[in-house]
């Protein structure tokens, strides 16, 4: 499996939508276990007032990626492999933009 940063801009207007853009992707992702795996999703509020999110992802190629997100009925503007991590501290605990 590679790691990806999926990019999902202008996405969703409210919370509510994206929950179900969730629901849906988890559904997907365990009819394609061996393919593809949702890691981790930051959600960002776009200059336009609707959701976006960045997602990180596990999956055997791009095209898997690709085709979860098509599946799942979820947008793909970018799918980029990721080269190397760094951390610097973990992910602070939940808190409000």
């Amino acid at each position: 499996m590679y790691s990806y940063v999926i990019l999902r801009r202008d996405a969703w207007q409210t919370p509510e939508e994206l929950q179900a853009a969730a629901a849906r992707s988890s559904e997907v992702g365990e009819e394609m276990p061996d393919e593809v795996r949702w890691i981790r999703s930051y959600v960002v509020r776009e200059p336009s007032g609707s959701l976006a999110t960045v997602c990180i992802y596990q999956a055997a190629s791009e095209d898997a990626a690709r085709e979860h997100a098509q599946r799942a009925g979820l947008r793909a503007d970018e799918v980029l492999p990721v080269v190397d991590t760094v951390i610097i501290r973990p992910d602070p605990a939940r808190g409000t933009a």
